[in-house]
């Protein structure tokens, strides 16, 4: 294989993360950003709910960093940064079919027959 230039890498790069990436952290309000590309290191930063989510890392580890090496060889190893200023609640919502605890009547539960 013909060594690349950073330049040629860094557009696949952010090709996958626009095509492939951003589409699918944006379903949950998440936001990935290239950041840097540099001798086989590549640095994202996670925005939106991913910003300080504990499941970014497995987004990020298993999604994102398995299909970057994938189709960008020459990436050895994928790390990112929360973004400092996301002011996006990082917890799923309503949006997902879930209800807000907080909100459910136990009363009303309770008063319904057992069938």
């Amino acid at each position: 294989m013909a060594e690349r230039t950073n330049e040629e890498i860094i557009e696949q790069i952010k090709e996958l993360i626009e095509t492939h990436v951003k589409p699918a952290v944006a379903n949950h309000g998440g936001n990935i950003e290239f950041l840097n590309y540099d001798n086989g290191h590549l640095l994202l930063e996670l925005g939106g709910a991913c910003s300080g989510c504990a499941g970014s890392t497995m987004t990020l580890k298993m999604g994102v960093e398995n299909m970057i090496k994938h189709y960008v060889p020459e990436v050895k190893t994928v790390e990112a940064q929360d973004d400092p200023f996301s002011t996006v609640d990082p917890f799923y919502s309503d949006d997902f079919g879930y209800a807000h605890w907080d909100t459910i009547d136990t009363q009303e539960v309770d008063d319904e027959p057992n069938n």
